[in-house]
């Protein structure tokens, strides 16, 4: 199993949503985040915004699900400006459901 996390526009959020369910993945957390890329922010006039208003997506999926929900996220998410944001994919040891205390997704 594997943990999805993306980091992406918050205009992007329900297009996001919308493209994993259509891939499988009808399970998710968001919340709302704050940061910042490379670009490190950015400037309007004489003001710097070095953290911007982001929304974080995380879903655990089978290993064999991490291309099509990656795909789905970039699809989605892509605009091609500094700032559509970025797609983490780590290893998930176990999950258990805690009512039923089930193993696995």
């Amino acid at each position: 199993m594997k943990m999805i996390r993306a980091i992406i526009r918050p205009e992007k959020e329900e297009d996001v949503i919308k493209g994993l369910e259509l891939a499988g993945c009808p399970s998710l957390t968001k919340m709302d985040v704050f940061g910042r890329g490379k670009q490190k922010g950015i400037q309007v006039g004489n003001a710097v915004y070095d953290e911007l208003a982001k929304t974080m997506i995380m879903v655990v999926v089978e290993d064999s699900m991490v291309e099509k929900a990656s795909a789905s996220i970039r699809e989605t998410c892509k605009t091609g400006n500094f700032g559509d944001g970025k797609i983490f994919v780590s290893p998930v040891e176990s999950v258990v459901t805690i009512r039923t205390g089930k193993l696995g997704i």
